[in-house]
């Protein structure tokens, strides 16, 4: 049953990019527009152009930013949602300017944001993190306020200590919410990189995919989105691998739930 379960995961996840890549194929087979080139075309340039010394000197960097960004995001996302969160006299303070902050697009952010950190990685690391925490703090925050009072009642009883309960109760309580937010995240986060890379940049992805497109290199062009597409499968598909282990507990009991 199992294999069987895997095999359908498998197929539910393989099936949809396989006919997008079918369609694309089929619809510019024969195409003769400068700016719509054939997908072969633009395979056959995809890895003389990202794995011959721009994997190093600008995907990397690429995804070291990602990353930078998005811990920044989660440390801060996660630490001020749960102060937020269990703190009703902050939650009430802070509201109104979490509402104002977070409905400025990041990307009108990154001159503000140039002028205080420079034009260099720290601009597009904030640039990202910026844009990442509002989902993560909201979900934490929004986590932390839906914990069982019981448990926090029982917590009290068996007199668990401070760091016991943040660990144990208030992050274990609002994981899943948590990780809701922190998927959401990873999407912005890999929309922000390629913005914050087209400011003001010498390498990276954005950078690159803007240069092609300058210099009307269109397959090359048309690979760079083809890889972030790459990248965002790729990451995605790390993430639930870590949610499926950290939150094994919350489906296990939604599953005897369901069976009970």
């Amino acid at each position: 049953m199992n294999v069987l379960n895997l095999v359908r995961r498998t197929l539910l996840l393989v099936t949809p990019p396989a006919l997008l890549v079918a369609a694309w194929w089929a619809a510019t087979a024969g195409s003769t527009d400068f700016f719509w080139p054939p997908l072969s075309s633009i395979l056959g340039t995809f890895g003389e152009t990202w794995f011959e010394g721009r994997f190093t000197s600008d995907v990397l960097p690429s995804l070291g930013r990602l990353g930078a960004g998005y811990l920044l995001a989660l440390v801060l996302g996660v630490g001020l949602g749960v102060a937020i969160g269990s703190v009703r006299v902050l939650r009430a303070l802070l509201e109104p300017v979490l509402e104002f902050f977070r409905a400025i697009p990041p990307p009108v952010l990154v001159p503000i944001l140039m002028l205080f950190a420079g034009i260099g990685t720290g601009m597009k690391v904030l640039v990202i993190a910026s844009g990442c925490v509002w989902p993560i703090l909201l979900n934490t925050v929004e986590g932390v306020r839906a914990l069982d009072e019981v448990l926090r009642d029982t917590a009290r009883a068996y007199r668990m200590g401070p760091r016991s309960r943040l660990v144990h109760l208030v992050l274990r309580g609002a994981s899943p919410q948590i990780a809701a937010g922190a998927r959401q995240a990873l999407s912005i986060g890999i929309i922000l990189m390629v913005i914050s890379e087209m400011f003001a940049a010498s390498n990276g992805l954005g950078f690159t995919i803007i240069q092609f497109q300058r210099g009307f290199s269109i397959p090359q062009m048309w690979s760079g989105i083809l890889l972030l597409g790459l990248i965002g499968i790729v990451l995605s598909a790390a993430f639930q691998v870590v949610e499926a282990r950290m939150l094994s507990w919350y489906t296990g009991l939604r599953r005897s739930r369901r069976e009970g």
